[in-house]
């Protein structure tokens, strides 16, 4: 979170700077958060489950589920790079496969315009989660999970002009065996752990998320889950809002976490945005 997508292209210069301060604010807000409890939620993936219904997360402890998400990922099959599986689609595809797949430096999708991190892997391994079950809705980076992707891509989508625009991290993940399918699993598993709220911790800031709610996910891949997160600044004032919308397609994992560096809530991540990069992934992945 804290404007992820804002590490920015190597285009408009002007915009980043100016973004960047406003995220300096923003992560000055959200220091010193410590997790509260909250209402429970239903699941937001295709055909989810009640939640827990005290709405509390465990224990720092690995999420609910997790084992059944190895046991998943194992009888979904061990296929290596580029060779067929099972339930969980076919093997990884390779760091250049995967990079075809994914937007372009410079591609438009509409009013926005993708373009590469340069300031590395945005929500990386250094965003942690407390507790610890509600990891895999921080970040999906290797040892999120007990499964780390083969390879994996990772693109800035926003509007370069706009200071407090919406900003989107596409992150495209590959995995070997049922990997995937365990992700998704992990993933489901924190959404129902956690509604009632964590701590995201990074090196300069803490973020104390109040809700994670289910919403409605887009019918694209073999499964999706898509979420709402409700976020409180240090002094209790300020509630920003953020989503997160994963889909699989076989062994790969399309990710899309929209932020803005405002209170307002965009609602979704952009339509256009999911729906360009999925037609793209479909095309080319079909050949």
């Amino acid at each position: 979170m804290f404007g992820a997508g804002n590490q920015g292209r190597s285009g408009g210069r002007r915009a980043r700077l100016r973004r960047a301060a406003a995220l300096a604010l923003v992560g000055a807000v959200l220091t010193g958060a410590a997790a509260c409890g909250g209402d429970g939620a239903t699941d937001g993936g295709k055909g989810g489950k009640d939640a827990r219904t005290d709405g509390k997360a465990p224990a720092s402890t690995p999420a609910d589920g997790a084992e059944d998400a190895a046991e998943s990922a194992e009888s979904a099959g061990s296929g290596e790079p580029g060779t067929s599986g099972t339930s969980g689609g076919s093997g990884a595809l390779s760091q250049r496969d995967l990079t075809a797949l994914a937007f372009t430096d410079g591609e438009k999708i509409g009013k926005y315009t993708a373009g590469e991190f340069s300031l590395g892997e945005p929500q990386g391994e250094d965003y942690t989660a407390d507790p610890a079950a509600c990891q895999p809705l921080v970040s999906l980076a290797k040892g999120a999970t007990a499964f780390d992707p083969a390879s994996e891509v990772h693109r800035n989508v926003d509007v370069a002009e706009e200071m407090v625009g919406a900003t989107v991290a596409v992150q495209l993940r590959s995995y070997n065996g049922g990997g995937a399918v365990g992700v998704m699993k992990a993933l489901g598993a924190a959404g129902k752990a956690c509604a009632g709220g964590f701590v995201e911790n990074r090196a300069v800031a803490k973020g104390q998320y109040l809700k994670v709610e289910p919403v409605k996910a887009p019918d694209h891949g073999d499964e999706a889950q898509a979420y709402r997160f409700t976020i409180l600044d240090v002094k209790g004032t300020l509630k920003l809002y953020e989503y997160l919308t994963v889909v699989r397609s076989g062994a790969t994992t399309l990710s899309f976490r929209a932020d803005i560096l405002d209170t307002k809530d965009i609602g979704k991540v952009p339509e256009e945005v999911i729906t360009a990069q999925w037609k793209k992934f479909e095309a080319a992945s079909t050949r």
